[in-house]
């Protein structure tokens, strides 16, 4: 009887402990899942680090063309709340545009253009003059930087331009010779954008300056890389990578909090920093793969490096798990990282020069510049590629996602894909 009851007492106890995982499981996976009106509105979609919390086709031949517009050249990725797609394009050379379409039938509901074009150099002209920041959709408003670093608030119903901001005019700072590139954010009435020489947070009411940081990088002050907003140590911050430093700064008046430097080629440091917890990777071409522990002692925040390793990147932004970082290597190959010390798992073949991802709990996403998009196991073990699909001819700008369907912005066109779910 004894052994039968310590038997049972063994089954209740593991019984427990599986019930209690499970628990823990679903609340660590409710972490990432937003509300049931997440839209892709903006750079890497919701919570900018390329998730999303809906279905995502796997198997890839099930996607169908829905609709083509043909379009001015962009490397914007394309946002939508569900209903509206917004797109940009630099027309003729000359003119900036921001296109809204109907999700459902391609329609366009409204144009609006101003003029802000610009040529970049010779040695850059590979990838083109055309516009390269993506919008923002948030708040009520459509907000994108352009090539001559001058900010655009537009009404998204109709089109209107509420107010600009020629961050490069107000803040006596030369054009940037690679254009405008950083992807706009929103949060709490404010935008947040690195141009004008430095990082600013206007008034979304207006565009009128709340602070301006970060404005001292010398000759190479055009930003080249994305912030986010991220809770680290407590401390809600903007995580911003310049042109030479990790950095992170109070949101509330702009004062930097923690640094750190990064070393890359010509300081082209690109990627959208990849925050996991209170630790924060990004990678460089000409550079090391790091990983930054961000802690406080007392009142004073301290960036200290957990690990390094020879992995470089070029322009590509990770994802990861929180287990995994998936990175595309400067030399076209995938490569899965452990994120606890910088373990390299497994490195694939050339997949591309460019790869945008959108990643799930069970699939990951990779378009690369060539138009093939692939459908990856986030798999620890190895690169296990489970389907491919020619989406589009030329697609620097980063794929989107929205319920039953992909957004592929090529070079001269937006397609709409959609797809059954299972």
């Amino acid at each position: 009887m004894t052994g039968n009851r310590e038997l049972q007492l063994s089954q209740r106890k593991a019984t427990t402990v599986r019930y209690l995982a499970i628990l823990l499981l679903m609340t660590l996976s409710s972490a990432h899942v937003l509300s049931e009106d997440a839209s892709w509105n903006q750079w890497r979609g919701p919570s900018r680090d390329g998730f999303w919390p809906g279905m995502l086709p796997e198997d890839l031949s099930r996607l169908e063309l829905a609709w083509e517009k043909r379009l001015g050249p962009s490397y914007s990725g394309p946002v939508t709340d569900g209903k509206t797609i917004f797109t940009s394009e630099t027309v003729d050379k000359t003119f900036e545009r921001i296109t809204a379409l109907d999700l459902a039938t391609g329609e366009v509901r409204w144009t609006r253009q101003w003029e802000g074009a610009i040529t970049v150099p010779g040695y850059a002209m590979a990838n083109g003059s055309w516009i390269k920041s993506t919008p923002v959709l948030a708040e009520g408003s459509l907000v994108i930087l352009g090539m001559r670093d001058e900010v655009v608030c537009l009404e998204p119903d109709t089109g209107g331009i509420r107010w600009k901001a020629d961050l490069a005019e107000r803040f006596n700072a030369r054009r940037p010779p690679f254009g405008g590139v950083c992807s706009p954010l929103i949060d709490g009435g404010s935008v947040y954008v690195m141009a004008g020489g430095a990082t600013v947070k206007l008034s979304l009411a207006d565009g009128s300056t709340l602070w301006k940081t970060l404005d001292d990088e010398g000759d190479e002050d055009d930003a080249l890389g994305c912030p986010v907003i991220e809770t680290i140590t407590g401390t809600r911050q903007l995580v911003v990578p310049t042109r030479t430093r990790l950095c992170g700064v109070d949101l509330v008046d702009g004062s930097l909090l923690w640094s750190v430097r990064i070393e890359a080629y010509r300081n082209m440091n690109i990627l959208t920093p990849t925050v996991i917890g209170d630790r924060i990777y990004t990678a460089a071409r000409g550079g090391r793969s790091q990983c930054f522990e961000i802690s406080k002692r007392g009142d004073d925040y301290v960036a200290t490096e957990s690990w390094n390793q020879n992995t470089q990147a070029y322009m590509s932004s990770p994802v990861t798990d929180g287990e995994t970082i998936f990175v595309h290597n400067s030399n076209e190959r995938l490569t899965a990282l452990d994120a606890d010390d910088g373990k390299v798992l497994w490195t694939g073949k050339p997949l591309g020069k460019y790869l945008s991802f959108v990643r799930n709990d069970r699939v990951l996403l990779a378009l690369n510049s060539e138009g093939e998009l692939m459908s990856v196991e986030p798999s620890r073990d190895s690169l296990n590629i489970w389907a491919k699909r020619k989406v589009a001819d030329d697609s620097w700008a980063h794929l989107g996602v929205f319920d039953g369907g992909i957004l592929v912005r090529d070079l001269n066109a937006l397609k709409v894909y959609r797809y059954d779910s299972p």
